[in-house]
């Protein structure tokens, strides 16, 4: 193990454990300071009792995290200090899909959330490269229990690096093959190389995950987006600021997944709903209670997509103008006519 890998964990293991510990023992003290900040903002302004719902979020989140590092440590000892690494392997994927499914169950639980799904009978066989909508803290389940656990998709995920500060995304997600990104890094070209090597050897039960827009939406973000495009690429400028919900895709990791996934199709998940949960000021406002999250997929063949880099860059802005219209569709069933 890495020095960096090691000194990282000694730091987010215990905080982790350690903010589940002082959350259990304060409870009694703060559980009726918290109802009692609901019970006024409720009274104020009829707001939603999030204070009480963000503690029960928490205190599930810090269990599944302290337990399924206990789980990922149980199995490493079980398989000859990882020596085995097929049982390692298996065991751990099937630890990472307990993890998402539960949390993903402990939210639209707490919150009382909807989950519609459209279009599932796109995902499966593989080898398939997965894009997604990236809008919010939470949407990373998404993909974990509707693809993975579902149609038994072993989905290997291009993520960004700061995931890493979650101890059990750092432990499972470095033992199966994912790659963490570096945004920003100065060496891009051995970043393309590691995410083209992620897309090597893919089987009819396998996935690679990339996020296109490689950070979640806000106004401010697709603003600096559209003035660097403006520089770079007035052409795809013009397009880009089409979009109302989405950023532009950045282009070279989903195209190098693209070259290397030989004859994967593409799966396109996209959805609305989770807006609320973009930022904790968001969902202490309340916006993600009561709310209904709308996912749809879709398949492109490898026949359909092109083979040259430019047209499959305008392929690519045509698949985000299709989220787009479609996040406007959706949304709009929501509007009080």
């Amino acid at each position: 193990m890495a020095d960096g890998t090691l000194l990282r964990r000694l730091k987010t293991i215990p905080t982790f454990v350690g903010g589940l510990v002082v959350m259990l023992v304060m409870a009694p003290v703060l559980l009726p300071l918290i109802a009692v900040i609901d019970a006024v903002r409720w009274l104020i302004s009829r707001k939603h009792w999030m204070g009480i719902r963000l503690y029960c979020f928490g205190l599930v989140y810090l269990t599944a995290e302290t337990a399924g590092l206990v789980a990922l440590g149980a199995t490493w000892v079980a398989t000859g200090f990882g020596r085995f690494r097929r049982p390692l392997l298996s065991w751990t994927f099937a630890i990472q899909q307990t993890w998402a499914g539960t949390l993903l169950a402990a939210a639209r639980g707490i919150f009382s959330l909807q989950l519609e799904v459209n279009g599932e009978e796109a995902v499966a066989p593989g080898p398939i490269v997965l894009m997604v909508r990236h809008a919010s803290i939470v949407d990373n389940l998404l993909p974990a229990v509707l693809v993975s656990t579902r149609h038994s998709i072993l989905l290997r995920y291009v993520l960004k690096r700061e995931l890493l500060s979650d101890p059990c995304l750092d432990v499972a997600g470095n033992r199966l093959p994912n790659y963490f990104v570096q945004r920003g890094a100065d060496d891009t070209q051995a970043e393309l190389s590691a995410i083209r090597e992620l897309a090597t050897g893919l089987g009819p039960n396998d996935g690679v995950l990339i996020y296109p827009e490689g950070t979640r939406f806000t106004k401010a973000k697709q603003t600096r987006a559209l003035e660097k495009l403006r520089e770079r690429d007035p052409g795809l400028f013009e397009q880009a600021q089409q979009l109302s919900h989405i950023l532009p895709p950045r282009l070279s990791g989903p195209l190098a997944l693209l070259d290397a996934a030989g004859t994967a199709d593409v799966v396109v998940l996209t959805h609305q709903g989770l807006e609320g949960f973009a930022h904790l000021r968001d969902i202490w406002a309340g916006g993600m209670v009561d709310a209904t999250i709308r996912v749809e997929f879709w398949r492109i063949p490898r026949s359909d997509i092109p083979a040259n880099r430019e047209d499959r860059i305008s392929w690519l802005y045509e698949i985000w103008a299709r989220i787009d219209s479609w996040i406007d569709e959706s949304s709009s069933r929501d509007t009080p006519r």
